[in-house]
């Protein structure tokens, strides 16, 4: 008989974004508050123990691939083979994040399959053990399981929970478009050494939080290349740049200036929130 659970994965912005440095294993050391915010993916779970696993995915997005290449599918494959549960699992996803955009939709998608086939296999993994499937699928899913405000280091899958601020957001998001994360790593490292080094600003808005401590290491790398980039930096200079982009964030619940809509998404009147995966029923 077929368990159902419907979950909720919040997207995130980063407050700051530092990088640090290249590792050996050909990623970047990063210093980085991500930060949950008010726009949710919902994700319908149905499973049940078979003699053969299937995976089969579904959802209201055409910009997402429904296959082996979805960090759903993937995060459940990791998770049966891991619990050596076989299953008949069906997900439908509710995409109401923006994709390739820096907020994280697909690494919070990732997030809340592991917490729900968790849930309907009653709990086989500890935290710990779903803690490293997270990292092993990803570096935003970590801090995506448990949402909220936190200090991000490693690649990002290293997190410590800290106060979260109560604030307004506003995201701009260009149209027709994604930045890569690799590309956006890729041309930061052809910065100039003074663009590159780190800022400090992630201790400090620890401390307290401060509009003026908004930092993201990634944004001078990429602004230069797409006007779009540089038309949300000249109407909103305080606006900033979330993850790899191309989403830019303002700490209000909405905005004065006027984007075309066939070119930009604007998504108004969100928050920040101290949450992350969460049943819905």
């Amino acid at each position: 008989m077929y368990k159902t659970i419907k979950v909720k994965a919040p997207a995130k912005i980063n407050l700051t974004l530092e990088v640090l440095g290249k590792r050996d294993d050909g990623y970047h050391n990063i210093k980085s508050i991500m930060q949950a915010i008010s726009l949710y993916d919902y994700l319908t779970f149905s499973a049940k123990k078979a003699e053969k696993t299937k995976i089969l995915l579904s959802g209201s997005s055409s910009e997402i691939p429904y296959n082996e290449k979805n960090l759903v599918y993937k995060a459940i494959d990791a998770f049966l083979r891991e619990t050596g549960i076989l299953a008949d699992v069906t997900v439908y996803i509710e995409k109401n994040i923006p994709v390739e955009a820096g907020l994280a939709g697909g690494s919070a998608d990732g997030a809340a399959a592991l917490y729900a086939m968790n849930k309907l296999f009653d709990e086989p993994l500890d935290n710990m053990a779903i803690e490293r499937l997270c990292s092993t699928l990803g570096s935003d899913l970590n801090f995506c399981l448990h949402g909220g405000t936190a200090l991000c280091m490693g690649r990002g899958e290293d997190t410590q929970k800290t106060e979260t601020p109560m604030i307004d957001v506003t995201l701009i998001k260009p149209l027709g478009f994604g930045i890569s994360a690799k590309e956006a790593y890729t041309k930061f490292s052809y910065l100039p050494q003074e663009k590159k080094t780190p800022k400090n600003y992630t201790e400090k808005i620890i401390k307290g939080f401060n509009k003026k401590y908004l930092y993201n290491s990634l944004e001078a790398a990429v602004i230069d290349d797409y006007p779009e980039l540089a038309e949300i930096k000249t109407k909103l200079p305080e606006s900033m740049m979330s993850g790899s982009g191309p989403t830019f964030f303002v700490l209000q619940k909405n905005i004065p200036a006027v984007f075309n809509p066939e070119k930009f998404l604007v998504i108004d009147g969100l928050t920040s929130v101290n949450s992350g995966i969460e049943t819905v029923c």
